[in-house]
């Protein structure tokens, strides 16, 4: 099985018509990306270029660019979008800072007849189209998996992402209804690791001093190889903590597994998901009918699909998935 095997899109993909050809030869779509600040950033803007280049030296797009703010702010995301609108794009692909600050933007490119795809970080301007993961869901999948390794529960150290960001706010939510229906676990403690190993190492080793035993630690992706070495420095105890599928996160659970047995879960979204919404944005132009929404799935690494899942990371990088034309096709077909 192949890492693409690990995630699965809920739809037969072989048994659909092949697509007809593109008649988008002549449309420029832009990336206007809030982020770029972590590895999985660095492997979603990675992806974007790979499949779009490829997708330009085909003639299926006259123009696929990416452009990403210097600052994680919705207004200057806002000029960002105005600045396309000016420069005549026919789609623009989003991973929003807010979900609803940049509407107003959103609602002015709609206007001039330009298609707007947001996926990770959605945007809720109803002109727009939204590719959503179930973040929400993640965060309580999290506690699941401690509930069922840790069935007396104990405390937890949460590892929340970047500040304000809607996807940070939606795992938070997953993660505190998680705990109400499990109550034999207690958030204990509460960092921001901004999504980056060396973010999260810092907050970790400055909380860790003012709390108790800590038998789990649940994150948000970009953090568990940082809160491992915080501990690690600590002198204390290994936790269960969930990692997010980031290259060093799965070579250091491979070592500690290897070592001493240690077992736990990992899971993100792919990197790649940029990439679906690509395609997404060529079929709406396309003339392809579109739902508004369409959902993409959690990509998991268990226990047993760690080594192979590492064997097909990159060294700093992230598990992913490029998605092609066909898988565009079988999600939307799977939203209809």
């Amino acid at each position: 099985m192949t890492v693409r095997g690990l995630l699965t899109l809920g739809v037969a993909l072989t048994c659909m018509a092949q697509p007809g050809v593109a008649e988008t030869s002549d449309k420029r779509i832009a990336l206007s990306n809030n982020y770029a600040g972590n590895s999985w950033r660095q492997a979603m803007l990675e992806s974007w270029d790979r499949i779009t280049a490829e997708a330009v030296t085909a003639g299926i797009v006259a123009e696929a660019d990416s452009f990403t703010t210097a600052e994680n702010q919705a207004t200057e995301q806002a000029a960002q979008i105005q600045n396309m609108i000016l420069q005549g794009y026919d789609a623009i692909v989003l991973n929003a800072a807010s979900p609803t600050a940049l509407n107003g933007a959103v609602k002015e490119a709609c206007d001039a007849g330009i298609t707007v795809v947001s996926f990770d970080g959605i945007v809720t301007e109803p002109c727009a189209w939204r590719i959503a993961v179930d973040f929400r869901g993640m965060g309580a999948a999290q506690i699941d998996y401690l509930a069922a390794r840790l069935p007396d529960g104990g405390n937890l150290l949460e590892i929340r992402g970047l500040a304000g960001v809607s996807v940070d706010d939606e795992i938070h939510g997953g993660i505190t209804e998680g705990v109400a229906a499990n109550d034999q676990f207690t958030i204990a403690g509460a960092v921001n690791g901004d999504w980056a190993q060396d973010v999260a190492q810092r907050a970790v080793a400055g909380v860790l001093p003012s709390l108790p035993e800590i038998v789990g630690v649940v994150t948000q992706g970009g953090d568990g190889y940082g809160a491992a070495q915080a501990f690690a420095a600590a002198g204390r105890p290994t936790p269960i903590i969930i990692m997010g599928n980031r290259q060093d996160e799965l070579a250091w659970w491979a070592e500690q597994r290897d070592d001493n047995g240690y077992e736990t879960m990992s899971m993100s979204i792919a990197p790649g998901v940029a990439t679906l919404a690509f395609w997404v944005a060529q079929k709406i132009l396309d003339g392809e009918e579109v739902p508004k929404d369409l959902n993409v799935p959690i990509l998991e690494v268990t226990q047993d699909t760690l080594d192979e899942a590492l064997q097909a990371t990159p060294e700093g990088g992230v598990t992913s998935i490029d998605y092609t034309e066909d898988d565009a096709m079988g999600v939307i077909a799977a939203a209809q």
